[in-house]
This record gives structure tokens, C-alpha cells and sequence, in this order.
């Protein structure tokens, strides 16, 4: 870590950051000077820091604050190390970094902390899962009273309709996506294809497959404070909320993974288009979490607006081979690359806590040699099947009870998540829709 400083001197100050469960990241502006302290001893922060509401509040009845004094984690650098902040004037770098007990023992109510005992599971079986993402997300002119898509730098104009795979519209902000580009080739973000969706100034960046899933999160969480940074340079912003427009499709952030054996051997492929028995007992397991973990997919009061039937966000619980309406899709292609394309989170989730209840929910279905139903044909939202929470309380209570989510998070964990939903769900009821999609905006 020393070495990144020395090769940029240009860098004066450094901000330390860990993610919040609302994904927000939460650290401290450093002196380049004391950075030697940082990457040695760590830096230390409430261990309520990383559980504050989407206002940057305290949770109300929270054990974290006066019931335990407030007390400090120990906060140490993640292997990823230094980058730099391309969205800021002066050259400056990031540390990521997740937190600790005093004994050096991981902080169940760190997101990251809960991706990484889920990835142990599959390590004890020598499995390791793939991960790639696909974000979606909105370049949004916020400068007024209400929400439009930003004029164009090329053409002067502003286009209200939406432009599905359009090469004109991914050109009309040219200089925005080379910057972009450029930002994720020095921040060593895999960015991969870009397409534009079918919502007003919406588009999708594919972030490429990588065999460690700590290493995906981080992408992902990267991705989205750069997306939104960059834009803010560019004149605009950029937002990753589910919803932003009533009349147009939301944002979603669609996982693909398959799981490598010892051999690297992806044991998903039988050689054909069926996957095998494993596969099988993975989309088992992410079918039997999906009402309990629709509130780490859909985390938001705004989330819900984006899960309606017909609006290509799933609604209900189901599989498919190359179906779309699906929950769960397994896509065709070649049979090596087997894998389970999972469909509901929202853009506006935490990336951590998304692959591990994806992830987590996986193994559940593994160790159990679950069964799912039999795949679905034609229009999933036709059909006559279980259902995804469709509201915020539903989903937070599901959370708190769903057995196959108390396999998958620490107690600590899911006590601090649903503490923090509580507390956002009834200070949002006094808010208009207005004012929820100003705080969302610029926060998810």
C-alpha cells in the first residue's frame, strides 16, 4: 500500500471508507503524512457508524449507542488497497477498509463481513462461486423542480422518450462515458458493455465475471459512488434508485453466477442447455429465501414502486430457462458457461448484502439438495405464483422471521437491518413522494 503513495505523489490526502447498510460509505479525510498509520494500526469509528439510517441518523432504540456506550470498532484496510478518486478536483485516494472487534475479530454488522462468512461456507466445501453484475441507472437533470433527462452536451437538446439499445443516445454523452471508462481503468473496475435502457436517460454498465465475490461487491459499491461523482462533475447527476420516473421502467442490478469446484470446473454444466442437479438445488434455495430477502433487495420505500407486474421487475417466485419475466433465469449460451441469472434486486441495493443473501441462499438450496418446482414458460406475470413482499413492512417483517435468512446473516446483523428499516419506513411516511425522491436521489 505504501508503494501506490510513493508512485503518486501528487496525492495529498486520502479518505478512508467503509459501507454502511444502506451501502452509504462512512470513513474520514486523512493527510496523505498519517497515512502510514492508517495501514498498519487501522482507524476507528463507532460501531453505530455502519449502522445509520439513510438520513445519517441514529438508529432510535439501537443497542449500538447509549445501551453500549457507543463503543468503537477497529477498521483495517480490505486487500483491495489504495485507488484514486477520479470524481474529485484535487488528486486524492481512497482505502477501503471494514470493521473489527478490539480482539480482532470480525463485526457481524459489517456488510462486507457478512459476503465473507458466506463465502467461507463455500470454501469449506471447495467451492467458489463466479459473480458478475449488471447496474443500471439514471443521468437525471435535478436542477429544477422536477426530474428530467440532462441536455445533451452534443446536440444542446433534451430528449424525453426513452431510447432501448440506442446508439445515439449512449453517444449523446460521449465524454461523460470516456470519462468513465478512463475512471474504472485507474480505479481497476472491470466495466464492460454499456447499453441504453428504455427509461428517460437510463443505462446499463456490465461489470465482468470475477471468481471472487468480495472482489464483485467491491466492484459494484466502487461503481456506483463513481458513477454518481463523475456525473456531478459532468453537470447532472447520476442516480441508481429503483424508481425515479412513475411512467418508465426502474433500475434493477441482475446477478449472474455459476460455482467453480477444486478443479475450477464449473458445476453447473452437465454439457447441454438443462444444467445439473447442483444448479438445480441452488435456484431451490434462492426460490425458498426470495420473500425473506426481498427487503436486501428491495431496501427502500422507493424500491417498491419499481416492483409491479408487467414493469420487468419480477413479482413472483419462479425459475426459467431464457425467460426474463422470471425471478431466476438461466440463460442459454454455451453449456461451459453455465449459470443462475437472479432478477429482483433493485439498483438501489447494497452490493454486499445482495450477493450474500444471493449467494447465501444458493448454499442453503446446495446443502439441502433442494428441489425447485418445474421452470416456467410464457409470461411469469400471467401465471399463478407465490409472490414477492410487495410492500416495505411486509418485506421487513418477512426478513426478521425467514428461517432460511437466519442461515445466511448473523443475528446481529438482521436485528440492525430491521431496526433500520423500521426507523426509515415511519419517518418516510411523513415525507411526500417529493421529498423521498430528493433524499433518495443522491443517496442510493
Amino acid at each position: 500500500m505504501k508503494n501506490w503513495l510513493r508512485k503518486h505523489p501528487q496525492v495529498r490526502t486520502i479518505r478512508v471508507a467503509a459501507a454502511d447498510l444502506n451501502g452509504q460509505a462512512r470513513g474520514k479525510r486523512i493527510p496523505t503524512r498519517f497515512a502510514d498509520k492508517v495501514t498498519e494500526e487501522g482507524t476507528r469509528f463507532p460501531m453505530s457508524v455502519l449502522n445509520l439510517d439513510i438520513w445519517g441518523e441514529d438508529i432510535d432504540d439501537s443497542p449500538l449507542v447509549f445501551e453500549a456506550g457507543d463503543a468503537d470498532g477497529v477498521l483495517k484496510p480490505t486487500e483491495r488497497g489504495f485507488m484514486p478518486m477520479p470524481w474529485l478536483d484535487a488528486p486524492t485516494a481512497l482505502l477501503p477498509i471494514w470493521m473489527f472487534h478490539e480482539d480482532g475479530r470480525p463485526y457481524a454488522g459489517d456488510p462486507r463481513h457478512a459476503l465473507r462468512a458466506v463465502l467461507d461456507r463455500y470454501k469449506s466445501r471447495g467451492l467458489t462461486p463466479v459473480c458478475a453484475v449488471e447496474l443500471e441507472f439514471f443521468l437525471i437533470d435535478d436542477s429544477g423542480r422536477n426530474l428530467e433527462v440532462p441536455i445533451s452536451p452534443r446536440s444542446g437538446k433534451r430528449r424525453k422518450a426513452a431510447e432501448t439499445l440506442s446508439i445515439r443516445a449512449l453517444d449523446q454523452f460521449d465524454k461523460f462515458f470516456t470519462d468513465l471508462y478512463d475512471a474504472c481503468e485507474e480505479m481497476d473496475i472491470p466495466a464492460d458493455t454499456a447499453i441504453s435502457e428504455a427509461g428517460l436517460g437510463q443505462f446499463e454498465i456490465n461489470l465482468m465475471h470475477c471468481d471472487d465475490a468480495l472482489r464483485a461487491a467491491d466492484d459494484a459499491w466502487l461503481f456506483k459512488m463513481l458513477v454518481k461523482g463523475l456525473a456531478r462533475r459532468h453537470g447532472f447527476a447520476a442516480s441508481f434508485m429503483a424508481k425515479p420516473y412513475k411512467d418508465y421502467p426502474g433500475s434493477g442490478l441482475h446477478t449472474h453466477f455459476s460455482v467453480l469446484d477444486r478443479d475450477g470446473d464449473n458445476v453447473f454444466d452437465n454439457g447441454g442447455p438443462e444444467g445439473t442437479e447442483l444448479m438445480r438445488h441452488a435456484v431451490a434455495g434462492c426460490m425458498a429465501a426470495m420473500p425473506g430477502s426481498a427487503l436486501v433487495f428491495a431496501p427502500h420505500a422507493n424500491s417498491f414502486d419499481r416492483m409491479v407486474p408487467g414493469s420487468h421487475a419480477p413479482t413472483g417466485i419462479s425459475w426459467a430457462y431464457e425467460n426474463r419475466t422470471s425471478a431466476i433465469r438461466i440463460p442459454s449460451g454455451s453449456h461451459r458457461a453455465r449459470r443462475i441469472e437472479h432478477r429482483v434486486s433493485g439498483g438501489d441495493v447494497n452490493p454486499y448484502l445482495m450477493l450474500a443473501a444471493v449467494l447465501g441462499a444458493a448454499m442453503n438450496g446446495i446443502e439441502n439438495g433442494a428441489e425447485p418446482p418445474a421452470p416456467i414458460t410464457g409470461n411469469a406475470y400471467a401465471a399463478d405464483l407465490p409472490q414477492i413482499p410487495a410492500d416495505w413492512q411486509g418485506a421487513i417483517d418477512a426478513f426478521e422471521s425467514c428461517p432460511q435468512i437466519a442461515r445466511i446473516f448473523a443475528p446481529e446483523m438482521i436485528r440492525n437491518f430491521v431496526l433500520t428499516k423500521r426507523q426509515e419506513l415511519h419517518y418516510m411516511q411523513e415525507l411526500t413522494p417529493q421529498e423521498q425522491v430528493d433524499i433518495y436521489l443522491d443517496t442510493v
